[in-house]
């Protein structure tokens, strides 16, 4: 068994093959992350769409049924009745509008639901996470003399910086 970067696992590996080894798996979680937030639109836009498609589902019922079944609904019922036929098309004129009720009501259970489904924001929520994971992570000390080495040079760092901004 190896390692991400090819070097067998459990043997010394060094700084840079670490940092490569770091490096690749925080762009494969990077890539990971966003094709997640990619299926999770993918679902809203889906969800919004069977909205959409209940709203119109809904109109289109309404315009089209309403003259042929109001005026075969109000015969009916001046047939088995003997109301006023003005009557007989305001009831069938409301059976209409319950159907279309209905199929609204089936598409603002759908537009709830991809409201609900915050995918991409999920997401940014978990890569700010994972960020936040990653900004407080400190290295381990290293040995003794390591660290005054490191001191000298960030100290002959900032010289050379004040150098170079007082000359310009």
């Amino acid at each position: 068994m190896s390692a991400p970067d090819g070097s067998p696992v459990g043997a010394e590996r060094s700084i840079g093959q670490l940092f490569a080894s770091a490096t690749t798996e925080m762009s494969a979680l990077v890539h990971d992350e966003i094709a997640l937030a990619k299926a999770q639109l993918k679902q809203d836009v889906k969800r919004g769409a069977v909205s959409g498609g209940m709203f119109s589902m809904a109109g289109a019922v309404l315009v089209f049924s309403l003259p042929m079944l109001s005026f075969a609904l109000a015969y009916g019922i001046r047939t088995w009745s003997d109301w006023n036929l003005a009557v007989c098309f305001l009831l069938s004129f409301a059976a209409n509008v319950l159907v279309a009720l209905v199929l609204a009501l089936i598409g603002v259970v759908f537009a709830k639901k991809a409201q609900k489904g915050k995918g991409p924001q999920k997401v940014a929520a978990s890569m700010k996470e994972t960020a936040g994971v990653l900004q407080n992570a400190k290295p381990h000390p290293r040995p003794g003399n390591d660290n005054k080495v490191l001191e000298e040079r960030v100290r002959e760092t900032k010289a050379i910086e004040a150098v170079a901004r007082s000359s310009s």
